[in-house]
């Protein structure tokens, strides 16, 4: 299974990650998960870029049902954040966030991908991306 970060906002509003993203998708099997932070994280991010004028309420409101219907039919899995989340966080935190500047709601998004046992980790993030190999997780990547 892979756990993906920072790559639903780009399958469902169009940036600069998009084709990535959804190279990504088209790989990855039926095991995509996403964790329920990743969700809100994606929400939000839909609702920023109306607050931004990057995108209309309506656009948004597109692309949120297009995340729904896809949740709905298992195209993305939603996991919530395990039990031990928080505290392999604090670790990783403790261990890696002044090398590498990660921030507290990546490295949480890290201690899930290996709290619920994925074998690889998907993200825009390079920090994250960092974070992720520093916790053994094996890092996939769109050519």
């Amino acid at each position: 299974m892979t756990l993906a970060s920072y790559v639903v906002v780009s399958l469902y509003s169009p940036d600069a990650n998009s084709a990535a993203a959804i190279g990504f998708l088209k790989t990855c099997g039926d095991a995509l998960l996403i964790t329920t932070l990743c969700e809100l994280e994606a929400v939000n991010a839909f609702e920023l870029r109306v607050f931004r004028k990057q995108i209309s309420k309506s656009q948004a409101e597109v692309s949120l049902n297009d995340f729904a219907l896809d949740l709905r039919n298992g195209v993305i899995q939603l996991r919530t954040l395990p039990e031990f989340a928080f505290e392999r966080a604090r670790k990783l935190s403790q261990d890696f966030t002044a090398k590498l500047g990660t921030r507290a709601a990546d490295v949480l998004q890290v201690a899930a991908a290996v709290e619920l046992g994925a074998d690889g980790f998907f993200t825009f993030d390079q920090q994250q991306r960092q974070m992720a190999e520093a916790a053994g997780l094996a890092i996939i990547t769109i050519s």
